[in-house]
């Protein structure tokens, strides 16, 4: 057993910078390095991939990272874990192996994690589907326009995986923190019981600290003028030990900063209550760890408590919601915001002549209220210049291009020091229904391919 595990974070998001992880991977002595590619609406803009192309459906990001690392990684021992298989892992998982055959990575294990896709049988899960953020139980009402449905499932593919030797695995919608968990529970031979609760729900937690990358290395802080070098962040590093303590770092002479603040800054970002951080693989409490600065760039992260593993998973289910019609105008000084609010009375009135039928309606002015809305701070002064955004939700692409075309007209329609504008293209609309299924409805499957 290793005395202490080496894992770094080598993306936050699909698009995220490739060379701090390369970065990373060269210089960090990993023992594993995870991505984390995906967000709830991802799924559904995945899934429209997939009805197109059905070799689609995954990010296409991961293909892209693994090319660039999967030599190094192999040279350094660095196992590679990531969810960018999105809705479809097994078609990532075939275009990662093909890509590892063209480099000569002969005898190189592609692990697979599926199960979380339960659209299928979705009408056969036999339990009631009830939105927990609304409480509504009439699931039916929107059964006809569902497009895609996973479960947050938890590290157990992963673990599986690891111990079947694969060097590179991709997932479907695993949890955030599954991509860290699964690996440290496998190098320490922990199991999803009563007796390991504590310690799993340290590695939840630092999974946590450490998903979003530079997140917490400096990025999106409040002391963003205190942060040096973002342009060249390093990505977090952590060095998880036996007795459940962490430290979190990076690597030297890299941007950003590691400090208590950062690591507080991303702890409590995204979560609900503080003393029960539900994640599939356990429970976590955030309220009685304790951190403590442990030299330049390093935060001890110690007493990490929590509770066993819910019966419940949470499914997100993603169905059509309409379409979206919008449009941006700007006009510039004098008088930037009387010019805007007469484009704004003019596109009402265009939208009244062309019969548009809307469901929702939304006008932003940019650089005025566009952030806050009405708890925005009076301007101070005439701005120099504005933008206005329109947005309206429709039931139909054609009410929603009626709004498109609304726009342009007010290239002339429009007041004097209308400067330019952007009528986009109707866009469909998804709304997202996240219910609770019993975790027994959902079964992960594992799969290795290995590269001749």
């Amino acid at each position: 057993m290793k005395s202490v595990i080496r894992l770094g974070a080598g993306a936050g998001f699909w698009g995220d910078a490739l060379d701090p992880a390369l970065e990373l991977l060269e210089n960090g002595q990993l023992d594993y390095l995870g991505f984390d590619f995906l967000a709830e609406l991802t799924m559904v803009l995945l899934q429209r991939l997939r009805r197109k192309n059905p070799d689609a459906g995954y990010v296409p990001d991961v293909v892209t990272y693994m090319r660039a690392l999967m030599a190094p990684a192999r040279e350094r021992g660095t196992k590679l874990v990531s969810n960018g298989g999105g809705v479809n892992p097994r078609a990532a998982g075939r275009a990662i192996a093909d890509e590892a055959k063209r480099q000569g990575l002969r005898g190189l294990r592609v692990g697979v994690v599926a199960g979380d896709d339960v659209l299928p049988r979705l009408d056969a899960l036999g339990v009631p589907l009830t939105n927990m953020e609304t409480g509504d139980d009439n699931f039916a009402a929107i059964r006809d326009r569902v497009v895609v449905a996973n479960a947050y499932i938890d590290s157990s593919g992963i673990i599986e995986a690891l111990r079947g030797g694969a060097d590179v695995i991709v997932t479907g919608r695993v949890s955030d923190s599954a991509l860290f968990v699964g690996s440290i529970m496998h190098e320490l031979g922990w199991r999803h019981d009563e007796a390991h609760a504590d310690r799993i729900a340290a590695a939840i937690t630092v999974g946590h600290i450490i998903e979003c990358a530079a997140a917490c290395t400096g990025g999106m802080s409040s002391r963003y003028a205190e942060m040096p070098a973002m342009g060249r962040v390093g990505f977090p590093l952590v060095e998880f030990r036996h007795d459940a303590t962490a430290v979190i770092t990076k690597l030297p002479a890299t941007g950003g900063r590691v400090d208590q603040w950062t690591v507080k800054e991303h702890l409590v970002y995204e979560i609900g209550d503080p003393r029960r951080y539900i994640m599939p693989d356990g429970i976590a409490d955030f309220t009685t760890l304790r951190l403590a600065d442990d030299g330049d760039d390093r935060v001890l992260v110690t007493n990490m408590t929590g509770a066993p593993r819910p019966d419940t998973l949470k499914l997100i289910i993603g169905y059509e919601d309409g379409w979206i019609g919008e449009g941006m105008l700007f006009f510039s000084w004098p008088d930037a915001l009387g010019r805007a609010a007469k484009a704004r009375e003019t596109l009402l009135e265009r939208f009244e002549r062309l019969g548009l039928r809307a469901e929702e309606m939304h006008f932003d002015l940019v650089g005025v209220n566009m952030l806050h809305g009405p708890a925005a701070a009076p301007s101070i002064g005439e701005p120099s210049e504005v933008g206005l955004r329109v947005a309206v939700r429709t039931r139909t692409f054609e009410e929603a291009e009626k709004v498109r075309r609304a726009c342009s007209h007010l290239f002339i329609m429009g007041p004097g020091g209308t400067t330019g504008g952007v009528p986009l293209k109707p866009r469909p609309s998804i709304a997202l229904w996240p219910t609770l299924i019993p975790r027994d409805l959902v079964q992960q499957t594992v799969s290795i391919v290995e590269v001749t």
